[in-house]
């Protein structure tokens, strides 16, 4: 959770999830206008400083120089709906001895934004999420998993495990399903469309851009995309 100097940020949060926590069935009609520019400064300020740059070659102290008018500037294009996310810079890095695994280095200001979108649907879907989920959830992590998984075997009559994995999930994704979920807590048009265009961002690979026509991206807002499929 962002560690705001004005406590603007955390406030905003804390009422959306409040709303989300009273009615499970409350859907959120005005977001966008919460990526102001208070609320984007906390999101920049919480970034990875040492990250590799994405295909803008825009580093985080770059960005910082004129860190104001750049956000100012990244606000208005949000709010005139004329913000695209620039496609990420794929990169391999070594999955095991013999395979390598795709990553995706996005620029600066997706980062930025990415970290923003986030932040607000981790505030609603936080209220959804069983106590029995730990995947990509804020505080936790996988050996507490692990413990409660060792308390249920230990302490409750269990005859089976099942253990199962589907391949490559995340980057088969349907994009209209996912959308299709994401429309039952959120009613905000803009937000729609702002998530719509990240999906769609695709990457840069050898100098051609790829397109994404399913899966979802990498970055922050993978990890909160990750968890809708779940959050019922």
């Amino acid at each position: 959770m962002p560690d705001s100097e004005t406590g603007k940020t955390w406030s905003k949060l804390s009422l959306i999830a409040s709303h989300a926590r009273r009615d499970r069935n409350f859907q959120f009609t005005s977001l966008i206008h919460l990526l102001d520019v208070d609320f984007l400064r906390d999101c920049y300020k919480g970034l990875n400083r040492n990250k590799a740059v994405g295909i803008d070659d825009v580093s985080w102290e770059d960005y910082g120089v004129n860190l104001e008018r750049n956000l100012e500037d990244l606000v208005s294009r949000i709010g005139r709906r004329s913000y695209k996310p620039l496609p990420a810079r794929r990169v391999y890095i070594p999955k095991n001895e013999t395979e390598k695994r795709p990553l995706g280095i996005p620029a600066l200001e997706n980062k930025i934004v990415e970290r923003g979108i986030t932040w607000i649907l981790e505030s609603i879907y936080e209220e959804d999420f069983l106590n029995c989920s730990y995947g990509f959830r804020h505080g936790r992590n996988c050996h507490q998993a692990l413990k409660a998984l060792n308390d249920l075997i230990m302490f409750k009559p269990v005859n089976h495990i099942v253990e199962a994995d589907i391949r490559q999930f995340f980057d088969k994704v349907p994009q209209d399903k996912l959308m299709d979920f994401i429309r039952i807590r959120i009613g905000d048009t803009a937000m729609l469309e702002l998530l719509g265009r990240f999906l769609e961002a695709g990457y840069m690979e050898d100098g051609m851009l790829i397109r994404n026509e399913e899966g979802t991206p990498q970055g922050a807002l993978c990890k909160a995309l990750h968890k809708l499929p779940y959050a019922k």
